[in-house]
């Protein structure tokens, strides 16, 4: 191929929207989890191989952005849009390890709901990506994701405070410190995740007001 001086045309968005729909896979997969309990090495084994897929897809984003000379938007907003999803699915993952091979037994109530909320916070920043890849606002969007934020704090709070004050009946007092231990370890990984979607739909509305 020869040089030339006009530089190439880099679908930077329908990257990110491919990015964001391996996002909604795992947050989907993650919730099955949260709800039924069941299949869960199989959903893991699901999610890993949708985390190495969407690694690839950062990699690309990455690579076509230190060789790209003119971008549709900041070319650290690109950045920040690819590290932030690409961050989110990870912790999705750590988290659907944890709650599939720590043994923590029946899925506490408070974490279904919050894991349920971050599904909808991901599906909504997905549609905050696709009316800023038309040039549209999305202020409806953006506030639902901020209201699911706001319920999942209280939720994580209510968890917390079961977790310690009404510890489940287990076989003895090791077996319940474990439980606590195991659920900790769980309801830090949600929080990470609910804070990373948030942090996506921060990073969406900047770039938006920028574009207004």
């Amino acid at each position: 191929m020869g040089f030339t001086l006009f530089p190439k045309e880099v679908k930077f968005f329908t990257l990110f929207k491919e990015q964001n729909r391996k996002l909604i896979k795992v947050a989907g997969i993650l919730d099955d989890i949260f709800h039924d309990f069941e299949d869960v090495e199989d959903r893991c084994t699901r999610i890993n191989i949708i985390e190495a897929e969407a690694n690839t897809i950062s990699r690309n984003i990455a690579l076509e952005l230190s060789s790209t000379f003119i971008t549709p938007i900041d070319r650290e907003d690109i950045h920040q849009i690819n590290i932030t999803q690409e961050a989110l699915i990870n912790i999705i993952k750590a988290a659907a390890l944890r709650i599939g091979f720590l043994g923590c037994g029946e899925v506490l109530y408070p974490s279904r709901r919050i894991v349920h909320s971050l599904k909808i916070m991901v599906e909504e920043a997905g549609q905050v990506l696709d009316k800023l890849s038309k040039g549209k606002q999305a202020h409806e969007h953006i506030e639902v994701i901020k209201n699911h934020k706001y319920e999942c704090e209280m939720l994580m709070m209510v968890g917390l405070g079961e977790l310690y004050e009404q510890p489940p009946h287990l076989d003895g007092e090791m077996a319940t410190v474990l439980h606590i231990i195991k659920w900790n370890h769980v309801y830090g990984r949600i929080e990470q995740a609910v804070e990373r979607a948030e942090r996506l739909s921060d990073v969406l509305e900047g770039v938006l007001l920028k574009h207004a």
